[in-house]
């Protein structure tokens, strides 16, 4: 994972939109491309992106795979966005 790839993939409002989606629970492919008017391929390369950046983890139950977000990327991102900011407690 690094940054450049994590920002590419959030840099897209569908990849984004699907990681909305996740904030409710894990979901299969089915279930998120049903949120949106695109193939099933077109969906599977969103979230092929979306894990190739660290940004969702997949677990397969059976015939199945579920997508859910990995939150220790996010507070990675998070983390390192709050230290451009400073100490915001220090007097100038």
């Amino acid at each position: 994972m690094s940054f450049q790839e994590t920002f590419k993939a959030l840099s897209d409002p569908t990849r984004r939109a699907v990681l909305e989606l996740l904030r409710n629970g894990a979901q299969t492919a089915g279930d998120i491309g049903a949120h949106f008017d695109m193939t099933g391929a077109t969906v599977s390369h969103h979230l092929a992106v979306l894990k190739e950046a660290g940004l969702v983890s997949d677990d397969r139950q059976g015939k199945y795979i579920y997508y859910e977000l990995n939150l220790s990327v996010l507070d990675e991102i998070t983390g390192w966005v709050a230290g451009l900011k400073g100490d915001t407690h220090h007097e100038k």
